[in-house]
């Protein structure tokens, strides 16, 4: 099973401003860049190889908050399992799109290969990190807004253990956003 992230971040390395919100990734850089072939920044072609998608509570809250109409959800129809172990039901917009899950991440990762998953998703920084320290990530490709916010919701938190990232590629667009992917490894 594979298991990818797949992020944008202020060049500070936030995920969202301290309330949560993302406005600041639709204002960076040159909004107005002819993009060309790359208008999505590689993200169609991601979700193309994804099958199933783990995201956080906090994630899913902040998509919901979209209140995005049927053409414009953005991960197809890719399985998508929102970790949660307060809530009981999803928001009423996205009860027919998403399904909570709330109980170990290791048998819900081997559940889904064992239902014949191949390529997950996993999004929100919370669950990033989780997933990091359970050494789950293969891969990430991260997306830097050039915007430094100072302060907010961090990617990344404390982690138990070094991360050592290779295999760097990196990609500059013309609106100013550098997108960087990695292959993950575990030092040990």
């Amino acid at each position: 099973m594979k298991c990818s992230v797949y992020i944008a971040t202020s060049v500070d390395g936030f995920i969202a401003s301290k309330d949560g919100g993302v406005d600041w990734l639709h204002t960076a850089g040159k909004p107005d860049a002819d993009m060309g072939a790359q208008a999505d920044m590689g993200f169609d072609s991601f979700m193309a190889s994804v099958d199933c998608l783990i995201m956080g509570r906090g994630c899913m809250e902040a998509i919901s908050g979209f209140d995005l109409a049927p053409d414009e959800w953005p991960y197809g129809n890719a399985r998508v399992i929102v970790l949660s172990t307060t809530l009981k039901a999803p928001p009423e917009n996205l009860k027919d799109r998403v399904e909570l899950y709330a109980g170990d991440v290791r048998a819900l990762v081997a559940s889904l290969e064992e239902e014949g998953y191949r390529h997950i998703y996993v999004d929100g920084g919370k669950t990033i990190q989780s997933f990091l320290e359970l050494e789950l990530i293969d891969e990430m490709t991260l997306t830097r807004a050039p915007v430094i916010l100072g302060e907010g919701i961090p990617l990344f938190g404390n982690n138990s253990q070094t991360v050592k990232l290779t295999d760097a590629r990196a990609t500059a667009f013309p609106n100013d956003f550098v997108q960087l992917h990695y292959t993950v490894s575990y030092a040990r």
